[in-house]
Formats: C-alpha cells, structure tokens, sequence
C-alpha cells in the first residue's frame, strides 16, 4: 500500500562529456521512509575508472568506484524531513572529465505545527461553507491550504470534527480532496438528535479536505482545527503508553471534585507524565464524565483566552471521551474549560507529545485503510467479537516498511450490549508468540480510549505505539462482548 507524500519518482539525466563520449549519468530518486530516501544512478562509461561522489544535500557525502558503465542504487537517511538537492559528481580519472548532475529529493516523512484551536467549519453560520445543513448522502469541502495561516502547501490536518442537529442515525467519513470518491471507513457515528465530535488527522489534497454524509437525513458540520502536518523541519512525535494525568473524582492533577459550570482549571504537562519541557503540543484522551447538564470541554494552551471550539460534547450523566492534540502553553501547561453551565468530572490520559526533538515523523497513508472489523472474516482471525474483559491483538506490520514509532488509528465499538470501555496499548509479544501459542498475556491497562453504552456506535480516533513487532491490543474492558472496526490514518516513523 503507498503512503506518505507523493514526490516521487524524479529523473535527472547529464549530457555526454566531450572526450569520453559515452560518459553520461541518469538519476532516480524516490522516497522511502520518513527520513529516507532511495537514490539509483545509471552511468554509461567507456571502459575507464570512474571516481563517484554523492553529496546528499545535508552536509554530508559517499564516495565509490566504477569502471565503465554501472547501474546501482543506495539509500540515504536524513536528520530532518523536507527537500534536499542531491548532487552526483562522475570523474573519469584517465581524461580528466567530470560529469555533474542534480536533483531534488526529499523522505516521506511530515512534522507538526501545532495550531491554537479555530473553528474552520460551521455550516450553522455559513463559516467555510454554505450556511445550509448537509445533505444526506452528500459531501461538503472545506479549504484548508492558506487558511488561519495554515500554509498552502499542508500534507496533513488535525481537526475536530463535530456533527450536530441530526435528525436520524448516520456516519460522517473525513477524506482527502475536494470530492467524495467512495470509501469503506468512517470517522464519528450519530444517531437523531446527539452531537457528537471526533478528532480527525486527514491528508490534505489541492488545499482541500470533504467531509461525507453517510446519512439519509442532512446534518450540522463543524471542524475546529488544532495542528497540521508539512513536509519541512518542524515537530516530530513521541509515543508514550497511557499515562493518567487528571481525574478529578480522585484529586489526580488537580482538585478533587467536579469542575464548575464555566470553569476553567490548568494541567502541568511538561517534565510531567513522561512529556519534556520544550513540548509544542501533547496528545491526550479527555474524558467528561457525571456530568449535571449537557455541555462541552475545550482544551486550550495556557495564558490564552479560551476559544470559541469544543474538544468533547456531551449530555447530561453521560461518560464520553474524545481524543485531543492540544499545544502547550509558554509555561509549559494546558488549559480545560467546562463548558457547560452545570458541573462535571474530567479524566485525562496522556499518549505523546511533539517536539522539535523528538525524530518520528508521520507518514499518511494516501486514504483511510480498514485493517478490522470483527463482524467479517479477516487475514489472522475469525469473524467474531472481542469478548467481554478480553483483548485483540491487531497486527500492522502489512502497513509500514519496518517498526512504526507510533500508529494513528480510528476504533469504533458497536453492536454493543452494556456500558463498557476500549483501552488500547501496545502489545509486548512478536505475532510469532501467538502463532506458537506462547504469548504471555499482557498487563490490563487502566486508561481509556473511548466509552459506551448499551445500543452504541462510539468511535475515537487512537495513536499508540505498537510494541516490538507492531502489534496493538484492543481491551473489551465491558462486560459483554462487542464489536470493533479499526481504520488505519498513518503511522509515524524514526527511520
């Protein structure tokens, strides 16, 4: 399956030098990881010794030999993403002639820009759209590339997507371009008369993403924007297993008890909870919870005012969780606001962090891939659901070139029959152990990545690492047994 930006192949080709006629070189380049690239020169020689220099653009340079007319390959690894001018330098030693040529690379790899979060998309007030619902079965675009000083040249966006004022059961699937063009995989699912948001990382194609109707009836659309992803030096990712920060049922992280209506509280976040100082941004599961009213969360940098988007809605009494990219604050904090004008519980997990130090880079795939759905028959295991207070182990090694440093994942549970809760770890075992039948069961995980109730389809977007062999343990931690589909986004990668 491709992934990543699309920049490649290129070709070069150098004329013939004047005095070794048959002296001539053709380049290839074409990306190969998130920091790697693969460079094949052709060479057409007469007989002779040839000395071949490759600058790589960053610095640094390989030297080789040939004697006449070769065809090789080599890869290269790059500190940083973007592009680089690659230049090839072909001496034949004996007539004292030299052949140079370039040409313009770059790995496949993106960094994030974290975003103050701004509303992009509310088709309620005709903001990036029509002021008109959409319609069922229809598609609505929405310009990303140049706008709130998102550059025009975006490979990816971090949006939260929010549909509201349905009027029956549907799903909403985030796409790259501006036309819908027909997929398998979803990213939030409603129900008449829920508002309902989830975060969405999407490839961003001609400046555009669309967001589908996969309803009969027409519904409210609103994208908040938090982050995006290009193909230059910015904030690469680190993955981290879940870690609980905040629970104010417990004082965790903050007072004990319920914030207020309107309330605001601040969260350390940097050297805190595995996340450095110098931190742009952190990845997070926040969770409302015994809510007295309906309302909403928002998560914000610290020493801002609070904006006008929402992180997590909910209803009254209801347990729900969203997953939330949100950049850190001068001083090394977040805030979250209770939007509602009644008081509720907050939990929050924290799953990574960007920085300018940390090496991952994230590598979309060019559409949304199902690698799950219990409900069908797949690669490695029987149709079926995850029973109750038990995991599945999802292998991912199908979709990246070798270990991935983290995975972006969408999980939906459904078909449900009581109130649960996934949680979604990295898995200790090789696929090798389970094949074997000596897989040792891993640890039960506390945190959550998205709650239920009986009758549900509840999705969240996930990133987690993937263990030793790129193996993800989904936990049924209800007690009845459920349903999962997993959409792959992309994945991150050192390398």
């Amino acid at each position: 399956m491709a992934a990543g930006v699309a920049l490649f192949p290129t070709t070069a080709l150098a004329a013939p030098a004047a005095g070794n006629p048959d002296l001539a070189i053709a380049l290839n380049a074409r990306a190969a990881t998130a920091h790697g690239i693969f460079l094949a020169y052709d060479i057409s020689s007469a007989a002779a010794a040839l000395d071949v220099t490759i600058a790589w653009g960053d610095g640094t340079t390989d030297k080789a030999t040939a004697a006449g007319s070769v065809q090789r390959s080599t890869h290269h690894s790059y500190a940083e993403v973007g592009s680089h001018t690659v230049t090839v330098t072909v001496k034949d030693t004996a007539h004292d002639i030299t052949v140079v040529k370039e040409i313009k690379a770059a790995p496949a790899g993106t960094e994030f820009t974290p975003h103050a979060p701004t509303r992009l998309l509310d088709t309620r007030s005709g903001l990036g759209a029509a002021k008109a619902k959409v319609g069922g079965r229809s598609s609505v675009a929405l310009k990303v590339g140049g706008a709130a000083q998102i550059p025009a040249d975006v490979v990816a966006v971090a949006l939260n997507v929010t549909v509201t004022n349905a009027t029956d059961a549907g799903h909403v699937a985030v796409q790259p371009g501006k036309e819908y063009i027909g997929s398998a995989t979803s990213n939030l699912n409603y129900v008449a008369g829920q508002t309902v948001p989830n975060l969405v990382i999407v490839p961003v194609r001609d400046g555009h993403v669309q967001m589908f109707n996969g309803g009969w009836a027409p519904v409210d659309l609103i994208a908040d924007v938090t982050g995006y992803f290009t193909a230059s030096a910015a904030s690469g990712y680190t993955s981290l297993d879940p870690v609980r920060a905040v629970d104010t049922r417990e004082g965790l992280g903050t007072a004990k008890g319920q914030v207020a209506g309107y309330g605001s509280f601040e969260v350390g976040i940097a050297e805190r909870h595995g996340v450095p100082k110098g931190a742009t941004a952190v990845a997070l599961n926040l969770t409302a919870t015994n809510p007295r009213a309906a309302g909403h969360l928002t998560a914000y940098p610290s020493g801002q005012a609070a904006p006008s988007t929402s992180s997590v809605n909910f209803a009254a009494g209801q347990t729900v969780a969203n997953s939330v990219i949100v950049p850190v604050g001068p001083d090394g904090k977040i805030t979250i606001r209770n939007g509602s004008w009644s008081a509720a519980d907050v939990v929050i997990d924290v799953v990574g962090y960007y920085s300018p130090d940390s090496r991952a880079a994230f590598r979309p795939l060019e559409e949304p891939y199902r690698v799950l759905d219990t409900r069908e028959k797949s690669g490695h295991r029987e149709r079926g659901p995850i029973a109750a207070r038990d995991y599945l182990a999802l292998p991912l090694n199908s979709l990246s070139s070798g270990p991935a440093d983290g995975w972006v994942l969408n999980a939906t549970v459904t078909n449900t029959k009581g109130a649960g809760f996934l949680s979604v770890a990295p898995d200790p075992n090789r696929e090798i152990d389970y094949a074997s039948g000596v897989a040792v069961k891993p640890p039960r995980p506390v945190a959550s990545a998205l709650n239920w109730t009986a009758g549900t389809s509840v999705p969240n977007l996930v990133q987690t690492s993937g263990g030793r062999d790129n193996l993800v343990d989904f936990w049924n931690q209800g007690w009845e047994d459920v349903d999962l589909l997993v959409d792959c986004i992309g994945f991150y990668e050192s390398d």
